[in-house]
């Protein structure tokens, strides 16, 4: 850590990645040193102008150019398990976008706080960055039966790793939700839509509970909202429902910063949370000063 910040690389230069690297370079505590992607692309030219070190090698280019404090992982769900078996060696934190549901899954509002222990992070699905914070919330004062989440997001900000991996979505959202509410009962569903203007990431939440008091919901809800606007300025609750012991919840993800379509709050979330977490990570280093990182 030469310049004072933590060194990074990026593995992976598809939508989430070129937008990922616009964030890492506007923080002041991180520095993007490395680049890779498996073979010359469209993605690994943009992210060569927006001045970054680029390597068309895979990982085997970025274990040759380490080592780097955090790795992010934006490739995809079945590279990911090979990318850890290779890293967990060099000491580097790996923050896994990819839906491979590996490693400790981190919720910034939720356990971020847990996420300074481990060395391997799995940051769930955009979806789910969207939909759990306010589904734990709501689990913290009820005992949901059942759970449904519908991910809308446009297509053309879904990319081709995204949709090679939507079974891997559909089932890290599902356990990651039983993980964080304690109902076994859970559904998720995903919708890419070809609409035109391209509609904002969008997640409806529906929850079923039994002999539910409707009056603090909103409160809940409002109050965990406001915890993710803190690193997602974008996130609205556009609709909240209460009746019958059903709680039906809609939330909207605008992308902000400019750097990539606003209809591209998918990208934004998970990308803020991935940025927010490698900043914390910075902290603890700081904090720990001479001790070892720990492992998990």
């Amino acid at each position: 850590m030469t310049t004072g910040r933590t060194s990074v690389a990026v593995l992976g230069a598809g939508l989430i990645g070129i937008d990922l690297i616009g964030k890492i370079q506007r923080s002041k505590a991180l520095d993007c040193r490395l680049v890779v992607g498996r073979h010359q692309t469209l993605g690994l030219r943009r992210a060569d102008e927006m001045g970054c070190t680029t390597a068309a090698g895979g990982i085997a280019s970025l274990l040759g150019a380490g080592p780097f404090d955090v790795v992010f992982d934006a490739s995809n769900a079945d590279a990911h398990a090979e990318h850890w078996d290779r890293l967990k060696a060099t000491g580097a934190t790996l923050i896994d976008l990819t839906p491979a549901q590996l490693g400790a899954m981190v919720v910034p509002t939720v356990n971020g706080a847990a996420a300074a222990a481990c060395r391997h992070i799995n940051l769930v699905s955009c979806g789910g960055q969207a939909a759990i914070p306010v589904l734990h919330a709501l689990a913290q004062h009820c005992t949901p039966e059942y759970i449904e989440v519908v991910s809308t997001g446009a297509s053309a900000s879904a990319g081709r790793a995204t949709r090679l991996n939507l079974d891997q979505y559909i089932d890290t959202t599902q356990a990651a939700i039983r993980a964080f509410t304690g109902s076994s009962d859970v559904k998720v569903m995903v919708n890419l839509s070809l609409a035109l203007p391209a509609p904002p990431f969008r997640v409806a939440m529906t929850a079923l509970v039994p002999g539910l008091r409707p009056k603090p919901v909103r409160a809940i809800v409002a109050a965990a909202a406001e915890r993710v606007r803190t690193f997602t300025p974008g996130y609205t609750v556009t609709s909240i429902s209460v009746s019958d012991g059903r709680i039906s919840v809609a939330v909207e993800v605008t992308a902000e910063g400019g750097s990539i379509p606003k209809y591209a709050g998918n990208l934004d979330i998970i990308n803020a949370a991935a940025v927010l977490l490698a900043e914390q990570h910075t902290t603890a280093r700081g904090e720990m000063k001479d001790t070892s990182w720990p492992s998990v």
